[in-house]
């Protein structure tokens, strides 16, 4: 997997008898775009809160640049640019002037904030006051101050929420833009998969505080299993005489399907049709991504 970024070790966080985050072990390499993808609730924000130290876990450990967050707090966060759940803002300010607060606070050169209105796409609307923005510009401008200083490592929680589709598409061609740009490694909630599977290239996915699935987007992928799919004519019967010649046979939706596996196509074709059946429709699929997300999460998205 290479050099990781953030590693976590058995991370658990427990409130009174409820478990939020159990036994998660993120591994997020160097240079990533790593969606963190569940339903609301899952424990994705918990998660990103002990990441940032920002809530301290029961149990187990975070690594962040290969030091623990609890002995190298200061010198990891300095490097370490978030924006969780909204970002934070004075609307009574200018886009400018709200940059110059976090650059103050992080004791950096005020390059850094034309710098990061430049990649925001918000340098000509400098010295407007926030409280005039869209959304979706006041989203780019919580990116911008995440990125204000020398960032290695970006994590946002859910930035897309709330934005009409076009504010969605800006942000993620903004994410998708910023490891090419900054050099930035960048963690990203969602509980949509279409937005993740838009911008990600690697995913874990976290249910009822369990993480159920971590790999790049194409080990996601191919946890789908090819299938053959059948329409014939008396279907009850076809699907008996399949299963009498060894096949395992699902009957869902007015359609027979069985594995793929080795099986030639037309060979299974020939066969049914001499053995008396109407072959209607015979074709070869895939389950999507959205089927294995379903899949892996019992069905909730």
């Amino acid at each position: 997997m290479g050099e990781l970024v953030i590693e976590t070790k058995g991370l658990t966080k427990e409130f009174n008898k409820f478990t939020a985050v159990k036994d998660v072990n993120l591994k997020v390499p160097k240079g990533a775009l790593y969606g963190f993808l569940g339903p609301n609730g899952a424990g994705k924000s918990t998660t990103i809160r002990m990441l940032l130290d920002l809530m301290r876990p029961t149990k187990g450990t975070v690594h962040i640049f290969n030091k623990d967050i609890k002995n190298h707090r200061m010198e990891i966060l300095r490097k370490v640019g978030a924006m969780v759940e909204s970002p934070s803002y004075y609307e009574n300010l200018t886009a400018y002037e709200n940059l110059e607060i976090t650059r103050k606070v992080l004791q950096v050169d005020k390059k850094e904030i034309d710098k990061a209105l430049e990649i925001v796409n918000l340098s000509k609307w400098s010295n407007k006051r926030v409280k005039n923005f869209s959304l979706g510009m006041k989203q780019r401008l919580g990116i911008a101050q995440a990125l204000i200083g020398d960032r290695e490592l970006l994590i946002l929680d859910e930035p897309t929420n709330g934005l009409d589709p076009a504010g969605v598409r800006e942000i993620r061609n903004l994410i998708i833009s910023l490891p090419q740009v900054m050099g930035v490694t960048v963690l990203i909630s969602s509980h949509i998969l279409s937005e993740i599977e838009l911008i990600a290239d690697h995913v874990g996915i976290i249910q009822k505080g369990s993480l159920l699935f971590q790999g790049t987007l194409e080990e996601l992928k191919a946890k789908g299993s090819r299938e053959i799919g059948i329409k014939a004519k008396p279907l009850k019967e076809a699907e008996e005489f399949l299963k009498r010649q060894g096949f395992i046979v699902d009957n869902r939706e007015e359609k027979l399907y069985i594995p793929r596996k080795n099986i030639n196509i037309e060979e299974l074709n020939k066969t049914l049709v001499l053995s008396g059946y109407g072959v209607s429709h015979l074709s070869e699929s895939e389950k999507n991504l959205e089927e294995i997300f379903l899949e892996l999460t019992g069905g909730i998205e």
